[in-house]
C-alpha cells in the first residue's frame, strides 16, 4: 500500500456516509407519500427519525470504541449488511408501531457504524491536509441530497412508497458491502501532535477524557449546532410545499442544500488547515444561525435556492470540524472512542428537530416558530464555542509502551 490508498480509504468513506446519511434522510422524502399511504401521523413518522438519531448516538459511541479495539473494516462491514436489512424490513412494515422499531432504530444503529470509524481511520492516516481530508469524507452527506434524495423522489413516483424503500435497501447492499473490504489500518499511524492527552504513555483514562472542558465544551458545541438544525433540514421539503412550491422542486431545494455543503466542507476545510478549527467553526455557527432566521423570510423557489446555498454551506462545512478538534485535542489512539460520544452528544441534539417539527406543524399548521426556536440554538452553539480551550502542546513521548 503506498501513500495514494489514504485517497482511496477517503473515497471509501465518502461513498459510505453519502449512501448511509442519504438512505437515513431519504425519511424526509417518503414522510407525505407514507403519511397519505397509510394515515400514519406527520409526528409519528417523524418520531422514526428521532429514534434514529438517539440509536444512532448510542450506536456511534459504541461503534467508535470497537473501531479502535477492533479496526474500522469489520465495523463498517457489519454496518453495512445492517443497513440495508433495515431499510428492506421498513419497507414491510404494516403499523405505525413497526416502522418505527425498523427504520427508527435498526436504520439508526447501522447508520452509526460508519461516521466515527471512517473518521478515525482517515485521521490515522493523514498528518498534514487533515482537515481536508475529514472534510471530503464528510463531503458524503452533502452528496446525499443530491444522489439519494431525488433517487427516493423517482422511485416513489414510479413505484410508490414500499418498492422504493425496498430498492433502496437492496442497493446499500451492493454498493457497501464490497467497499467495506477496501478499508485498511495504515501501515505506519502518523505520530501524535503532543498534546495533554496524546502525550501520556498509556491509553488515557475515558473518565479523565469525558471530564475534560475540551471534551465538556466539543459535546455542548456539537449538540446545539444539530439540534439547531435537524428540525430545519427534515422539514425543509414539507415547508416549501407549504410555500406553494412543486414537490419535486421541493427536493431540488434538498438538493442544493447538500450541494452548498460539499462545497462548504472543503472551503472551511481548507480554511481550518490554514487558520484554525475555533475561529472557522464560531463564524460558521453564526452563519447557520443567520440563516435559519432568515428562512421565515422565504417564500419563492428562487429565495429558497439562494437561502439553501448559505445555510448548507454553514451546516455542512462545520461538521468536520468537530472530529479535527478531537483528533487534536485527544490524539489518535481513542479517536474513535471520543468522536463515538461527541457523536453520541451531537445525534440526541438531532433527535429533537424532526420531532418538535413534527409537532409545531401539526398543531399550528406551520414551521415559524421551528426556525424562530432552531436561530435561537443556533446562536447559543457559537456562544458555546468561543469557550474552546487553546490547544495545549506538549513534548511529544517514546513510542515505547504505547498501546494502540
Amino acid at each position: 500500500m503506498g501513500v495514494s490508498y489514504r485517497w482511496v480509504i477517503v473515497a471509501v468513506g465518502a461513498l459510505m456516509s453519502c449512501v448511509a446519511i442519504g438512505a437515513m434522510f431519504s425519511l424526509a422524502i417518503f414522510q407525505e407519500p407514507i403519511a397519505t399511504a397509510t394515515g400514519w401521523s406527520h409526528v409519528g413518522i417523524a418520531s422514526a427519525m428521532t429514534l434514529n438519531f438517539i440509536v444512532m448516538g448510542v450506536g456511534g459511541f459504541l461503534w467508535g470504541a470497537a473501531s479502535d479495539r477492533f479496526g474500522p473494516r469489520i465495523v463498517v462491514m457489519i454496518g453495512s449488511v445492517l443497513l440495508g436489512l433495515a431499510l428492506v424490513l421498513a419497507s414491510r412494515a404494516e403499523t405505525l408501531l413497526q416502522f418505527q422499531l425498523t427504520y427508527g432504530i435498526l436504520v439508526g444503529l447501522a447508520a452509526s457504524a460508519f461516521f466515527a470509524p471512517m473518521i478515525a481511520a482517515t485521521t490515522a492516516w493523514f498528518d498534514e491536509n487533515r482537515g481536508l481530508a475529514v472534510s471530503l469524507v464528510s463531503a458524503g452527506m452533502g452528496v446525499a441530497p443530491m444522489t439519494i434524495s431525488p433517487f427516493a423522489r423517482w422511485l416513489i413516483s414510479a413505484y410508490e412508497w414500499r418498492p422504493a424503500m425496498l430498492i433502496i435497501g437492496i442497493a446499500t447492499w451492493v454498493l457497501l458491502v464490497p467497499v467495506a473490504l477496501l478499508v485498511r489500518r495504515p501501515p505506519a499511524e502518523t505520530a501524535d501532535a503532543g498534546t495533554e492527552f496524546a502525550a501520556e504513555a498509556a491509553r488515557p483514562q475515558l473518565s479523565k477524557v469525558f471530564r475534560s472542558p475540551q471534551f465538556i465544551v466539543l459535546g455542548l458545541t456539537f449538540f446545539a449546532c444539530c439540534a439547531a438544525h435537524s428540525g430545519p433540514i427534515f422539514h425543509m421539503v414539507n415547508y416549501a410545499t407549504i410555500c406553494g412550491v412543486a414537490p419535486m422542486a421541493a427536493v431540488s431545494i434538498y438538493s442544493v442544500e447538500g450541494l452548498a455543503g460539499l462545497g462548504g466542507r472543503l472551503l472551511y476545510g481548507t480554511l481550518a488547515d490554514r487558520i484554525g478549527v475555533k475561529p472557522v467553526l464560531v463564524a460558521g455557527l453564526l452563519v447557520q444561525a443567520g440563516a435559519l432566521a432568515t428562512y421565515l423570510l422565504v417564500s419563492e423557489l428562487t429565495q429558497f435556492y439562494a437561502l439553501a446555498i448559505v445555510f448548507g454551506s454553514a451546516y455542512g462545512g462545520v461538521m468536520p470540524l468537530y472530529a479535527v478538534l478531537a483528533r487534536e485535542y485527544f490524539g489518535q489512539r481513542i479517536i474513535g472512542t471520543v468522536l463515538g460520544a461527541a457523536t453520541m452528544l451531537s445525534s440526541l441534539g438531532m433527535a429533537f428537530g424532526p420531532l418538535i417539527g413534527g409537532w409545531i406543524f401539526d398543531t399550528f399548521a406551520n414551521y415559524s416558530w421551528l426556525f424562530i426556536g432552531s436561530a435561537m440554538v443556533g446562536l447559543g452553539a457559537a456562544a458555546i464555542a468561543l469557550a474552546f480551550p487553546p490547544l495545549v502542546r506538549q513534548k511529544p513521548q517514546p513510542a515505547v509502551g504505547v498501546t494502540s
